[in-house]
């Protein structure tokens, strides 16, 4: 029998070895030496986090983003994973997701969207900020904190320069050109055809410009300055539907929702809901001279463990370069002749007004850095950017250059303040210049 005495020492001795760190009661109750304890809490993986491109740690990552000041960067992220390595969306621990997120275009773009349009609105701003050349994502800002009831926002005029593109790739020059009227409607269903071959014009609809002006000639040049909707709509039918539906896929443009893009006779006026993403991705298309880079905000996954995954640049020549120059060209008279007002270096951009007030938006690049910054209500047309109060600060409408153009203005004078100014290579005017083919009497 064990004395009583004996199981009283034991016990002080067992409380002074726990006490001195030296011993622990480990699974099941046997003890477990500190040394072992210790090196199974260094194993141990802590949470799964996201990190900018210096290594900074952003947030936590549970596959879940809910509400976040980095909301916008976690369903990005989510959206990629889910995309090209869902195994890594299984709630697996201690990974270091990094990203392509620049802190300071980040920020920059964050206190642009906070100084125009605040937390507690009911409309959603979000902006987008895109490397020409490799494709990265260095920042994504919105203006609420939960994104769940966000499925894009139709695109407005910002979509014109992808009929622009086709008609000078076609051949057509920056001065070529046909009167327009204050309205316009499809001559046939046969007028316009998608890419499957089917007639999709509707004679029963007209189309009517901005300012309800017309009549007089205008360019290529000149249509895309005024944006002018019946201009584009003719010019799309002259064109082509699909040529100007397979440019915008080519520049990298895509749904929100991850649909085909609608092929309608308004396509140049923005009708598909998009991402600010998909728009500044194809804006740095032109940029990077038509070498269009798949958008990418993760750039490796990691882990204690040594394990190292890779997510490179996927890029190719999507357009021919002296095109792409042309439509920088007119882009960049565009900003230049808006009430912007430019960036103090080479820059280029485009009004992103939708006829409907369902949206605004703009979009615009310098060299180095491509950004859009799309306004909108998740319910839609049902609460339309017309008599609204944004950012303390009442509206009887709201266009691109009202809230999105001060937006891209203000982030992108912050996010290059400092950097090195690069210029634009000038468009090809022996080819693009003057009219060819159609030309004013």
């Amino acid at each position: 029998m064990i004395s009583l005495r004996v199981v009283i020492t034991a016990v002080v001795a067992a409380g002074v070895l726990i006490a001195a760190g030296v011993l622990v009661l480990g699974r099941g109750g046997e003890a477990e030496p500190a040394r072992e304890r210790l090196v199974r809490a260094a194993t141990t993986p802590g949470p799964t986090v996201l990190v900018d491109a210096r290594g900074t740690v952003l947030a936590e990552f549970t596959g879940e983003c809910g509400s976040s000041r980095y909301a916008y960067v976690c369903e990005r992220v989510r959206a990629e994973l889910k995309a090209n390595a869902p195994e890594l969306l299984t709630g697996k621990p201690g990974l270091t997701i990094r990203t392509a997120i620049d802190p300071r275009a980040q920020e920059a773009a964050q206190q642009a969207i906070d100084r125009h349009v605040g937390r507690a609105d009911e409309y959603l701003a979000l902006e987008a900020m895109v490397a020409p050349g490799s494709g990265e994502i260095r920042a994504l800002a919105a203006s609420h904190d939960d994104l769940r009831g966000y499925k894009g926002f139709q695109q407005g005029s910002t979509a014109m320069v992808y009929t622009l593109a086709a008609a000078l790739e076609g051949g057509l020059r920056t001065g070529d050109g046909f009167p327009f009227a204050a309205s316009y409607r499809a001559p046939t269903y046969a007028a316009f055809k998608n890419c499957k071959g089917q007639n999709v014009g509707d004679p029963t609809h007209s189309v009517l410009n901005f300012e309800h002006g017309g009549g007089g000639f205008t360019t290529l040049e000149s249509g895309t300055l005024a944006r002018e909707n019946t201009f584009f709509v003719q010019l799309t039918e002259r064109v082509g539907l699909c040529e100007s539906v397979r440019m915008a896929q080519r520049l990298g443009l895509e749904r929100a929702d991850g649909l085909r893009l609608q092929e309608f006779e308004t396509f140049a006026l923005g009708v598909n809901e998009v991402d600010p993403v998909a728009v500044a991705t194809t804006y740095a298309t032109l940029a990077a001279r038509g070498l269009h880079c798949a958008p990418r905000v993760v750039t490796e996954v990691s882990d204690r463990s040594g394990y190292r995954r890779s997510f490179p640049p996927r890029c190719e020549q999507a357009l021919e370069a002296p095109v792409a120059d042309a439509v920088t060209g007119v882009l960049e008279r565009a900003l230049a002749k808006g009430p912007l007002e430019g960036l103090g270096r080479d820059a280029a951009g485009m009004d992103g007004t939708m006829g409907s007030n369902a949206s605004a938006g703009y979009a615009g690049y310098t060299p180095a850095l491509a950004a859009a910054v799309a306004l909108g209500h998740p319910d839609g047309y049902r609460r339309p950017l017309t008599g609204v109060t944004i950012g303390g600060k009442r509206y009887a409408e709201v266009e691109g250059t009202t809230i999105p153009g001060p937006i891209w203005k203000d982030s992108m004078k912050a996010a290059l303040d400092g950097t090195e100014a690069t210029s634009f290579t000038p468009p090809d005017t022996t080819r693009f210049g003057g009219c060819s083919r159609a030309c004013a009497d």
